[in-house]
């Protein structure tokens, strides 16, 4: 039971900090585009951990 929160607060988590990101990406790009290009990779990472861990969670679930 505990890991089940625990999991779905770390999937929170991620899902908030790539949104985030990207929100940033989206408002420095016609600013500052080194900075909108490092968030736009930063979000890339974060979503690629994701989709990691939906694939394990799924895993562990069925």
């Amino acid at each position: 039971m505990y890991y089940k929160i625990q999991l779905s607060n770390f999937k929170k988590q991620l899902q908030n900090r790539y949104v985030k990101l990207v929100e940033k990406s989206n408002s420095y790009r016609y600013i500052n585009e080194s900075i909108s290009d490092l968030a736009a990779f930063k979000a890339m990472k974060v979503l690629e951990k994701l989709n990691r861990f939906r694939y394990l969670n799924r895993e562990v679930i069925d």
